[in-house]
């Protein structure tokens, strides 16, 4: 099957259109309308097409049941995160809730900042794979969730370094690149959630609360 075809498959499986598929995968629909006349999704956006349709169809790898996904921090996007002054709980924040299945040992951050729109806005919520499964050369000109060795957390797309085993981390919105990093981790992303597709509500416990994708 192709790429289009598999888009055709989600929207007719999820009961979604194509608005609705775009919104979850971050991009405009008229960039879902070209896929489905041929063009060709790439980096994670055709991963996570794929695992979608995987998820709906009945010879779908295993993957978990569960649609809870915990957020654990902040993903810098003009802002600097320092993970080790967040304080998160070990089952994080709070919880978002995806109207989807997905592999197990998920992760998820909330962007903080503006150099990533239009794309990575403000409090948008990015799903990633908890442990890094690409070597690092496999990440260049993609974006992804990383933390540095100077333990700062960021949202930016990954380009080679000018010293050996670096990277440039670049903004959309902010000419001047984070030059020559080196990485401890990189989150490969799997989905995004933008703001106006979750609301928040209470949880017992006085957990901060959970995130939910709207279903009307």
């Amino acid at each position: 099957m192709t790429m289009a075809d598999n888009i055709r498959a989600i929207l007719k499986l999820a009961k979604i259109n194509q608005g609705e598929l775009a919104e979850r995968l971050g991009v405009s629909q008229p960039t879902v309308h070209r896929w489905l006349k041929g063009s060709e999704p790439e980096g994670h956006r055709r991963d996570a097409i794929n695992a979608l349709h995987e998820s709906l169809t009945d010879d779908a790898p295993a993957a978990s049941n569960s649609t809870e996904v915990p957020v654990m921090g902040y993903l810098g996007a003009g802002a600097e995160v320092e993970p080790d002054d967040e304080q998160v709980p070990p089952d994080g924040l709070f919880q978002v809730t995806v109207p989807f299945p997905m592999p197990e040992d998920m992760i998820a951050f909330k962007v903080r900042g503006v150099s990533m729109l239009p794309v990575f806005k403000p409090d948008s919520i990015i799903v990633v794979y908890r442990e890094q499964k690409k070597p690092l050369e496999s990440f260049f000109g993609e974006e992804a969730a990383v933390r540095t060795a100077e333990g700062k957390r960021f949202i930016k797309t990954i380009t080679r370094g000018s010293l050996p085993g670096t990277v440039n981390l670049m903004s959309w919105n902010d000419p001047v690149p984070i030059e020559n990093q080196q990485v401890l981790w990189i989150g490969e992303i799997f989905a995004i959630l933008p703001p106006a597709a979750i609301k928040k509500t209470t949880l017992q416990g006085g957990v901060q609360g959970q995130l939910r994708l709207k279903t009307a």
